[in-house]
């Protein structure tokens, strides 16, 4: 069982690493946000359900039997408070009606926030709290969990755009299509004989490696026997040879006594070497870690360094839209002062002209005036005789009788002035109504031309401040195209030093891929047929033999045959050995004694 459970794991894990490679390789490709149509990514999903689903306990209920991979999800909500915005929205939609359902909602919330593998990594930390869903041999329980944590960080670099309105994701069943993997295998191996005679060689390596092994079982078997050969012949002279039996005892004790101490030791080298495999597993982990977080670094960098290049972009375009729109708001102003001034000129001149006017007006006014008081002045004389004539009159009553003709041209005579006088007085009063009303009016002209003086004499101190703070703005803008200056220059030096960091990510990458792959064959076969230890890339930071400091440029190289880490000069030999069909790079000390040996063979 357990042997099945091993062979399960390895199994999920081999098609966890190949999901994830095709469904970033195919993002990248595009270069768009994914959708949920997208094969690729609907196959990651159900390879990730399949991981999910391996080893959880069936609960009983008063329904029935449930497995289900949605309660361990849900105590990432408890352990990382940031899960608590999926966990309602999951639980908010009303299409999800199964705890199956849920679960994958789950998944696409994760991977659209581009925090799966921080949650997945809360959750295997907490391995005591996972116990009450999971069995013992399950992958979130065993170590391949934590490599597919490490493997789904990758997926940060895909931007995923999932619609979960109006999907059934209660009733889809999830089956692995093998011949995506076929064909993206085959796609990405073009150069090569393809995906699967890639696959074939390594499976025809892998048998001659367990042929070689089987002749060596063969070899130390055919010695097994001929041991019990030798040791039924011994039996047979230790039976002859009883008699000296009394002598051998002490040599006996010593034996034993040797052998115990010898015990004791071999028991002691076991402890001290499970510890250093322990310590060696933990340091492996750690600086796998490491290297992941450093990856997730970069990238979150070089997406940072993107952004505010096209924020800088952006500010540029908009700072050059302003200054042309400020060249052309100051040519406009430019020309409104202009006429302004041309108006200001003319309105001297109308005011001037207005006082002129006004001053004559003044004056007529006097003359009227003055004409009318010698008129009034006329009036009262003319009263004053009328009094003088109705005395005359009244002296003259007695004379009337003898003189009534007189009187009656006299009276005529005054009828006659009487209107004359009345026509004048009426004549007076309309020309001084008119002279009124023309005072009015200009009064009412010289307050316009006030305020209209007041208003121009505002718009113009508004337009010298406009003029000053379009001053200090030119300024400020000259200012700006020096920062900017200074920005582009930055940006060209970050934008090389990003460069260089790129090629040394991808070239670190192919050369931590490629060793990803070899480094458990080699392990295997180095401790089964020789017991070297495997020195690690982080524990090594010189040349063994030169002892120089490894670099981008200088690389580090294992021995084949006794597993340190050397430089490109100093491990430029290639042999075969014995668990290698191959001739395989070896450093030179092991290139001349095993050279030596095989003199020395020979001979």
């Amino acid at each position: 069982a357990r042997y099945h459970a091993m062979e399960e794991r390895a199994n999920l894990m081999n098609m966890m690493k190949l999901s994830i490679k095709i469904l970033i390789q195919s993002a990248l490709s595009l270069g768009r946000t994914l959708d949920s149509d997208f094969p690729p990514l609907q196959q990651f999903f159900v390879v990730l359900e399949h991981c999910l689903k391996h080893g959880l306990k069936v609960k009983k209920t008063f329904i029935g039997q449930n497995k289900s991979f949605f309660g361990p999800l849900e105590l990432v909500e408890k352990l990382c408070p940031e899960a608590s915005d999926i966990a309602t929205s999951v639980k908010s939609l009303p299409e999800l009606k199964t705890a199956v359902g849920r679960g994958r909602a789950w998944l696409y919330l994760a991977l659209m926030q581009k925090k799966l593998a921080d949650y997945l990594k809360v959750l295997l930390d907490h391995k005591h709290l996972l116990s009450e869903f999971y069995e013992p041999d399950a992958l979130m329980m065993e170590e391949e969990g934590a490599v597919i944590v490490g493997l789904l960080v990758g997926l940060n670099v895909i931007d995923a755009n999932l619609c979960l309105k109006g999907e059934d994701l209660d009733s889809q069943v999830g089956v692995i299509d093998f011949s995506l993997y076929l064909k993206e295998t085959q796609d990405s191996d073009g150069k090569q004989d393809g995906g699967i005679t890639a696959v074939l060689d390594q499976k025809h390596y892998v048998e001659e490696l367990n042929r070689h092994l089987s002749c060596t079982v063969a070899d130390l078997q055919n010695k097994i026997d001929c041991l019990e050969k030798t040791n039924s012949k011994l039996q047979e002279e230790l039976a002859a040879a009883t008699d000296r039996i009394g002598s051998l005892q002490e040599e006996q004790q010593q034996l034993k006594q040797q052998n115990e101490l010898i015990r004791e030791r071999s028991e002691k080298s076991v402890e001290v070497t499970k510890e250093d495999t322990k310590v060696e597993l933990d340091t492996y982990k750690q600086s796998r870690q490491g290297l992941d977080e450093m990856y997730s670094d970069v990238w979150k960098q070089l997406k940072e360094e993107k952004k505010i290049r096209l924020e800088l972009e952006k500010e540029l375009e908009l700072q050059i839209g302003m200054k042309t729109e400020m060249e052309i708001a100051m040519k406009l102003l430019e020309k409104d002062t202009h006429e302004k001034q041309d108006t200001l000129v003319a309105l001297r001149q109308q005011l001037e002209e207005v006082k002129a006017i006004n001053l004559q007006m003044f004056h007529k006014s006097q003359n009227a005036e003055c004409s009318l008081q010698q008129k009034m002045e006329a009036i009262s004389s003319f009263e004053g005789k009328a009094n003088e004539m109705m005395s005359s009159m009244k002296q003259m009553e007695d004379r009337l009788q003898h003189a009534e003709k007189a009187r009656q041209t006299a009276e005529e005579r005054c009828n006659k002035m009487k209107q004359e006088l009345a026509g004048k007085l009426d004549t007076c009063r309309q020309q001084m109504s008119q002279l009124d009303s023309k005072c009015s009016t200009l009064e009412k002209e010289l307050k316009s031309e006030k305020e209209q003086r007041q208003t121009l004499q505002r718009e113009l101190h508004q337009e010298k401040d406009a003029t000053t703070l379009l001053k200090t703005e030119l300024q400020q803008m000259e200012g700006l195209k020096k920062e900017l200056r200074k920005l582009q220059d930055e940006k060209q030096n970050l934008e090389k030093v990003c460069e260089e960091q790129e090629q040394a990510l991808q070239e670190m990458g192919l050369h931590l891929s490629q060793s990803k792959l070899k480094m458990e064959d080699i392990k295997e076969v180095n401790k089964a047929l020789k017991g070297h230890t495997w020195l690690k890339d982080d524990e090594a930071t010189h040349c063994k033999q030169c002892e120089k400091e490894f670099s981008i440029s200088r690389r580090k190289h294992h021995c084949r045959n006794c597993g340190d880490i050397f430089c490109n000069t100093c491990s430029s030999n290639e042999l075969a050995l014995p668990s290698y069909p191959k001739p395989v790079r070896v450093c030179d000390t092991c290139h001349t004694l095993l050279l030596q040996r095989c003199s020395s063979n020979s001979s």
